[in-house]
Formats: C-alpha cells, structure tokens, sequence
C-alpha cells in the first residue's frame, strides 16, 4: 500500500511537469524486514544514488533504522507510518511523523467502553517499540477512563505461544479486549481465540482490521472487531482532496486505498510542497518549512511539536459489522454507531 502511495504522487507530479522542472523518479530497494538491510539501503540512496530526498520505509523498527542515516546525513524523512513516540524522542531534527502517536491509539475505544458501562477490559501485545507504546497509552487512559486492567501479557514476535494467555483471559474473563501486533500475529491470536470459543463483548486489534480484505482473510470471528484508523477511504470525510484521491488510486488498482497509502501520498504532497515553498532542495530550509507548518492534508490535520512527532492528527475507531468498515468514533465521523457482542444469558 506504501509503494503504491508513493508511486501515484510520482505519477501525478510527473504528468505535471515534475518538481523544480525535473521528472522524478521513484528509487526503491527491498529491505526485506531486515534493519541492516534497511541501514545499508538508505546509505545507498545517499552515498551511491545521491537521492535528492527520501521517503520513509513501513513501521517504527525500519523508521528508526533509515532515521538513523538520514538524521546523520541531514536528510528531511516524513515519516509516514511510524507512531511510536521512542522514534521521536532521539532529538533527531529532520525526523518528522504523520501519525497520530501510538499512545493515543486506544482513546476512543476506552472512552466507548466507559461511556457503554464496561470497566474491566485486558490487553496483549507484540514486543515492539510501537506496541509497548500502544500498551502504555493503554493503561495512562484506562486510568482516566475508570476502566480497570484485568490482565496484562506481552508476546515476542517470532512464533509465539497463545495458548497460555488465551486461558489467563478465559480466567479474568474481561468485558473488553486490545490486540496490539501487526498483521501476521494479529491474525493468530485470532486463530487461538477462534478454536478456544473465547470472545469477550468488545474486541480490538490494531493494523489489520484497516484492510479491505480483513473480514475475508479472519473469517466470523472479523464481525464486530474494533480498530484503529488514521483515515478511512469513505468520501464525506471533510479533508481536502480525499474524493479524488480515492478515485485515482481506485482507477490505479481496482480497490480502495487503506490509511497506508494514503499517509505515504500524503507524506509525498507534504515534501512537495516545502520544495515548492522554498523553491529549493536544501533540506535545511525544507526541514524549517516543515516544522513551521500547521495544514490540513488529505489525512488531516498536521503539525508537530519540538521533537517532530505528530500533534494535530487523532486517528478514528473503526468496526466492521456485516461485513462492511464503519467509523464509529468519533461522533462527527460516524457512519454507525459501535455494536458490543454481549453474550446471552
């Protein structure tokens, strides 16, 4: 979704005329999940290609490996999928992030809870800077909220084992619970919870239920998951430029964008317009445009703090209830109001 993202703008910018008169051109490399991959291919794209700018690779753990050479190099990176605050609080100057911190993740689904009755709620998560972010804003709103944590449980991120923590849940048996992992062990923690029969009224996954195809690959057990969301492909979201951004990715690919692309086009609009502001590829006068900017993006509001971390972005609460994504939080985005799968007595 990421490249895809990317190589629209590219598309688009170039059927105008290029950047400063110049055609653009999309270098990337595949870092296969691997940090020192990741490290090596950046010095690449500075040392060997001399890349007038960089974009961002996908996740905290990358964005903090490819930061480590842009930073060290004075390269501007708009970081567009990397929430976790542990990538900002380097003291990294040209660093800057799109969305919404990780700590603020769970917001609205805590304050659905508190505002449905429910205050026992659990959380797992994946042993990743940007999980452990998730996990701590957890608990500081849990608190705020008045909703209890019942259960607590981390897992590594190469071939857990569920089982356990599936029945420290059946014990406590919470009236919610937060899934925090990417993908591949969100959806076998689904799995284990699928073959055990265990389902408290309100559950939360992160990443994975953002995708078009979430309800086909989990299965049932898809109908009623809450998620988080940093922008949702739905054309009466009032943030200038989505309906026709929607429109052109669809006719690019035949589907529906997920947040993904849209932050990494986004992100591409972003280092556009501080190159045409500044009439320059000097990333000193990029970077201070940038840090000085407050926009509204086709993913909403930006602006940054001192450290670069994103603070005018709020990611929305997702749900899919019959098959279809619906927001639904916050109230002024809502296409459907949330549904809680309480068991019958």
């Amino acid at each position: 979704m990421i490249r895809i993202g990317y190589e629209l703008w590219v598309d688009q910018i170039n059927a105008q005329g290029g950047l400063l008169g110049r055609q653009v051109r999309l270098v990337l490399y595949d870092d296969q999940s691997n940090l020192d991959n990741v490290k090596a291919h950046y010095r690449t794209l500075i040392e060997t290609d001399r890349v007038d700018l960089l974009l961002s690779p996908y996740g905290s753990p990358a964005t903090m490996a490819a930061s480590d050479i842009s930073e060290a190099n004075h390269y501007v990176m708009i970081a567009c999928a990397a929430a976790s605050e542990t990538v900002y609080s380097r003291g990294y100057r040209y660093l800057f992030g799109l969305y919404a911190p990780a700590d603020r993740y769970c917001i609205g689904f805590l304050d659905l809870l508190a505002r449905n009755g429910m205050t026992r709620a659990a959380i797992v998560y994946e042993q990743s800077a940007f999980h452990e972010s998730i996990f701590k804003g957890f608990q500081r709103w849990a608190g705020i909220f008045g909703i209890d944590t019942v259960f607590s449980k981390s897992f590594p991120n190469s071939a857990p084992q569920f089982g356990a923590i599936v029945d420290g849940l059946r014990k406590v048996a919470p009236e919610a619970l937060v899934v925090t992992a990417y993908p591949p062990q969100g959806y076998a923690f689904l799995e284990s919870l699928k073959t055990t029969a265990m389902r408290p009224p309100a559950l939360f996954l992160t990443i994975a239920p953002i995708h078009p195809d979430f309800y086909q690959k989990a299965g049932p057990i898809a109908e009623g998951i809450f998620g988080p969301s940093n922008w949702e492909p739905i054309e009466s979201i009032p943030f200038p430029g989505t309906k026709q951004f929607v429109r052109d990715f669809v006719d690019k690919t035949g589907y529906l964008p997920s947040y993904h692309a849209t932050a990494a086009y986004a992100a591409c609009h972003l280092i556009e317009r501080a190159v045409r502001e500044t009439a320059s590829l000097d990333h000193d006068k990029i970077r201070e445009f940038i840090f000085r900017l407050d926009t509204v993006s086709i993913m909403g509001r930006f602006k940054v703090d001192e450290t670069g971390q994103q603070v005018g972005h709020n990611p929305m609460l997702i749900q899919w209830q019959q098959g279809k994504k619906e927001i639904v939080y916050p109230a002024k985005m809502r296409t459907a109001a949330p549904i809680f799968h309480r068991q019958k007595k």
